[in-house]
């Protein structure tokens, strides 16, 4: 898959950081109408950290699913040192490089990615979701497992059937949707990615989601793999 190098990763504090979230959040398109039966290949992407000897180490899986049958024809991962410190708000730029090590292996290239973690639910709106997108030149969507507060906003529990989902309005604007895939499940985080809209982002993740876990499908995958790499690397 060929990758978009919109910038480097020679960044050291967040003055560099917030001054590209700037620049690329002008650029954001959450306008995007997508059908999710034109979708013909989808991709999850989770990433997964560990400690060794002062350093930190990483670990990207990207797992491609044929969409209209949910079936896996493809794996990839990358892995390494972290070199990016960690800032709060720009966790973006520590995983990106493992991300695009990961998606340039691609064979398959996806129509869609979703990935574990935010998009436009972020501070700047660039979640690793939103921010990928730009490298990948692709529709994303950001799934994440756990919320995200923004100027102390909470959200508010969608009710306990499979689909639905209250938007995360903050200052007049809809940055996402708490989501509840089945019944007595806890609800997972929805936000655009980039390039396409939340209704549309809704109806794929919604279509990916199945009887064994509240995640969609590529991403729980991804999640796994991620996981099970995670395993064997630190040993």
């Amino acid at each position: 898959m060929d990758i978009n190098f919109i910038h480097g990763f020679d960044l050291r504090n967040k003055d560099e950081f917030l001054r590209i979230q700037t620049q690329l959040q002008k650029k954001i398109d959450t306008n995007k109408r997508i059908s999710k039966n034109s979708v013909n290949k989808i991709a999850g992407v989770d990433l997964s950290y560990w400690d060794y000897e002062g350093k930190s180490f990483g670990a990207c899986s990207i797992v491609v699913l044929e969409n209209h049958t949910k079936k896996v024809i493809e794996k990839v991962f990358s892995s390494g040192k972290i070199e990016v410190p960690y800032v709060p708000g720009f966790l973006a730029f520590r995983e990106l490089p493992l991300v695009i090590e990961a998606a340039r292996k691609l064979v398959n290239v996806p129509d869609v990615f979703l990935f574990d973690g935010n998009g436009y639910l972020h501070y700047n709106h660039m979640g690793i979701a939103t921010h990928a997108s730009f490298f990948l030149d692709k529709p994303t969507i950001g799934i994440a497992k756990s919320y995200l507060k923004i100027q102390n906003h909470d959200f508010e529990m969608p009710a306990n059937v499979a689909g639905a989902y209250t938007d995360i309005v903050i200052e007049n604007e809809v940055y996402g949707r708490a989501l509840r895939t089945a019944k007595n499940v806890k609800p997972i985080f929805l936000s655009c990615g980039n390039y396409i809209d939340l209704e549309s982002s809704y109806d794929i993740t919604m279509d990916l989601i199945n009887q064994e876990s509240k995640l969609p499908i590529p991403v729980r995958l991804a999640d796994l793999e991620t996981h099970l790499l995670r395993k064997k690397l630190m040993k």
